[in-house]
C-alpha cells in the first residue's frame, strides 16, 4: 500500500528527531571555519646567555627608542625557556660587546664615534679593550642591503599569507625592505616636508579626520607614514591618477591602498589581494552575481577591461569617454550580421548601448543583457 503524502511527511520528521536525540550535537554542526593562524612564528638568532645585556644597559643609551619601542608588540617577544633573549636583542641580536665597547669608551667622543660605526677602522690608536670588544660586536643595525635586512625580519614574519611572498614580490625586486616602510621605534624618522600634504581638492574639502602620528603607527602596522602618503612616495604616477576628477576615495582617507594590494606580493595581477575582479566585488557587492547570463570579458580580464581603478576624467572611471566607443573594441563583429537588430553603423542612432543591454554586468534574464 502505498503511503500517503502526509504520512511520508510525519515519517520524516520522526526519523529527524531521532538523529537529533541520539546525537544533540548535530544541530549546533555549522559550516567550518577558515583557519586562521598566527601572523608571526618567531625564530631568533640565538647566542650565549652570557652575549646578551639586557635590555636595561640599552635604555641606558637609547632611551627615546625605548620608550617607543615598549609600546609595541615587539616588546612583548621572547624565547620560551631563554628569558634573556627579549627586548631590542630579540631584533639586534646579542649586545653586550657593543655595551662594552660604548663603556670602554669612557665617554671619548673620537672612541665613542669609533664603537658606533657599523665598520670600524683599528689603525686608530685606540686601547686593545675597544678593539676586541668591536671585533666580537655582532649588532645588526638594519644598515644592511635590502636582502640581509628583510631577511631578519623575515626570521619571524613567515607564517601569515600577507608576508610570505615578500622575497618573490615586486618591492623586494626592486631592493625594497621592511624597514624602509616600518619601523619598529619612531624616533628620528626624516621627514620630507618639501613636497607638503595632499595637493588633490578631493583631500583638501573631503580629508577625514587624522590621528596623531604615534596612535597612528602604533595602529597600523607600525608604519612611518600614512596611507596613502607612504605609498606616494614612491608611486608618483598614481597619485596622478587619484588626483583626477573621478577615483576611488584614496586621497581622502577612506580608502587605503592595501584595502587592494598586498604590498608584500601576492600570486595576483598587481600584487592585488585577490584575483580577477574578487577584489571589486568585496565593495561593489551588487554587481557579484552569479548570474546566469554573464558578460565574458569579466570572467577573463575582470573589471579593468571597462573601468580604470585609481582614476580617470570619464564617468564611472570609465577606460573611454564615450560607452559605446568601449564596448565597440570587443564587439568588432556583431553589426551587420544576420539577425542583429542595427547595422554597423546604425548603432550610432541608438545612442549608449546600456540604453538596450542594461544589465551590462550580467543578467539572469536575457543571454544578450537586455535585462
Amino acid at each position: 500500500m502505498r503511503a500517503q503524502p502526509g504520512q511520508l511527511v510525519r515519517q520524516s520528521l520522526v526519523f529527524a528527531a531521532a538523529v537529533l536525540f541520539c546525537n544533540p550535537h548535530a544541530a549546533a554542526q555549522k559550516v567550518p571555519a577558515a583557519t586562521q593562524g598566527p601572523s608571526v612564528a618567531p625564530t631568533f638568532v640565538l647566542g650565549n646567555a652570557t652575549d646578551y645585556a639586557g635590555i636595561e644597559r640599552c635604555r641606558s643609551c637609547h632611551k627615546p627608542e625605548y620608550r617607543q619601542y615598549q609600546k609595541t608588540a615587539h616588546a612583548k617577544v621572547s624565547v620560551p625557556g631563554k628569558d634573556y633573549v627579549s627586548g631590542c636583542e630579540s631584533c639586534h641580536g646579542p649586545g653586550k660587546a657593543h655595551a662594552d665597547a660604548i663603556e670602554a669608551a669612557e665617554g671619548d667622543e673620537g672612541k665613542t664615534k669609533l664603537a658606533l660605526e657599523e665598520h670600524p677602522i683599528f689603525s686608530f690608536a685606540v686601547n686593545a679593550r675597544i678593539s676586541s670588544a668591536l671585533e666580537q660586536t655582532p649588532i645588526f643595525k638594519f644598515r644592511s642591503n635590502a636582502k640581509e635586512n628583510a631577511a631578519r625580519c623575515l626570521l619571524c614574519h613567515t607564517s601569515s599569507k600577507q608576508q610570505e611572498f615578500f622575497e618573490h614580490s615586486s618591492h623586494a625586486a626592486h631592493g625594497l625592505s621592511c624597514n624602509q616602510c616600518h619601523t619598529s621605534h619612531l624616533v628620528d624618522e626624516v621627514k620630507d616636508q618639501s613636497k607638503g600634504e595632499l595637493t588633490s581638492p578631493q583631500g583638501h574639502f573631503f580629508q577625514v579626520p587624522q590621528l596623531p602620528d604615534e596612535v597612528r603607527w602604533l595602529h597600523s602596522s607600525l608604519l612611518k607614514e600614512s596611507e596613502p602618503k607612504l605609498c606616494f612616495s614612491c608611486h608618483n604616477n598614481v597619485q596622478a591618477q587619484f588626483a583626477l576628477p573621478m577615483h576611488h576615495r584614496v586621497p581622502e582617507g577612506l580608502v587605503k591602498c592595501t584595502d587592494c594590494h598586498n604590498p608584500h606580493g601576492s600570486l595576483n595581477h598587481a600584487s592585488l589581494q585577490k584575483p580577477n575582479y574578487q577584489g571589486c566585488v568585496s565593495c561593489h557587492a551588487e554587481k557579484r552575481g552569479p548570474y546566469i547570463y554573464e558578460h565574458p570579458s569579466l570572467k577573463v580580464e575582470g573589471c579593468t577591461a571597462c573601468h580604470t581603478p585609481h582614476g580617470s576624467t570619464n564617468r564611472m572611471l570609465l577606460a573611454r569617454r564615450e560607452g559605446r566607443q568601449l564596448c565597440l573594441q570587443c564587439h568588432t563583429g556583431f553589426h551587420g550580421q544576420a539577425g542583429v537588430p542595427h547595422g554597423r553603423l546604425g548603432f550610432q542612432t541608438s545612442g549608449e548601448c546600456t540604453r538596450c543591454h542594461v544589465a551590462i554586468h550580467g543578467s539572469n534574464l536575457d543571454p544578450a543583457l537586455l535585462r
